[in-house]
């Protein structure tokens, strides 16, 4: 593939997405603020790609044409290059405006700047950078090496090419991609988060332990992976932050979150990622 792809943000989902446009022969660059964080980032990706070795779904001598692919970076002059930079930073408002500022002063002006962001509205993304018709939502789903959906999200002021861009390029990834408009949480965090916030409250009101509550989900709704263990997957803390977003955007209470949600945030219980959260990870 001809096209160069910056990646902003080193974490879960700026890794994972990477790993695939790197598996797919894409030249990647993988900008995150510090070196520890693309050390992480590129650790997991190692372990990621060993771990789809074992279940044979690529070939382990592959494995380090794939990294050579991604070039880590602390600088985000670096993106300059790219013809298409896709922003996963953290679900916090204030550090994506920073990151697309930034971004928009160091891009060529054709460039598609794309966020991964789970809930927050893209045409008030669109809004920070000088020309808003290229910026456009893909947002993927975790793990992003092995789930299939992008959803695209149209802000109010992307342009046709923008849109076109990010759609062809989740086919060439072997993605489907799902055309949304934009609204908080999308279609994917609109259904999902407040399912994962009411099997919070099923737990915090008693009503079944955490493993009874995930079973009946899996077995009785056919979930590969009941909402409680999904939300340790996907991070409390990234769980709550689009709860947050859910309540503030459409100012309705059955968008509150549970307490016992924002409790475990507090107490730093993120989940598979700090090693406890609704289950432990020892």
């Amino acid at each position: 593939m001809s096209q160069k792809i910056g990646v902003v943000g080193a974490g879960t989902m700026g890794n994972g997405i990477a790993q695939t446009f790197a598996s797919k022969g894409f030249e990647v660059v993988l900008q995150d603020v510090t070196d520890s964080a693309l050390v992480k980032g590129m650790a997991q990706i190692q372990a990621s790609l060993q771990r789809l070795a074992k279940k044979e779904l690529i070939q382990e001598a592959n494995i380090a044409g794939i990294l050579a692919h991604i070039r880590p970076t602390t600088v985000q002059a670096d993106l300059a290059g790219c013809d298409v930079v896709i922003e996963a930073a953290t679900e916090n408002p204030a550090i994506k405006e920073q990151i697309f500022r930034g971004l928009d002063a160091v891009v060529r002006p054709d460039c598609v700047l794309a966020s991964n962001t789970s809930s927050i509205s893209l045409t008030r993304i669109a809004s920070w950078v000088s020309k808003p018709e290229r910026v456009v939502g893909m947002h993927f789903m975790n793990p992003v090496p092995v789930m299939q959906l992008v959803e695209i999200i149209r802000a109010l002021q992307t342009g046709d090419e923008a849109y076109q861009a990010v759609f062809r390029l989740s086919e060439a990834l072997g993605k489907t991609p799902v055309t949304v408009k934009d609204s908080a949480g999308f279609v994917s965090n609109r259904v999902l988060m407040p399912m994962i916030n009411e099997a919070a409250f099923t737990l915090h009101e008693g009503l079944a332990s955490a493993e009874d509550i995930d079973t009946v989900m899996k077995l009785g709704m056919n979930h590969p992976i009941g909402p409680l263990a999904l939300a340790d997957l996907i991070g409390l803390d990234t769980c709550l932050s689009i709860m947050d977003i859910l309540h503030a955007e459409f100012r309705d209470s059955k968008y509150r979150a549970c307490p016992l949600l924002a409790q475990l945030v507090q107490a730093g219980h993120l989940g598979r990622k700090s090693g406890k959260g609704f289950y432990r990870y020892d």
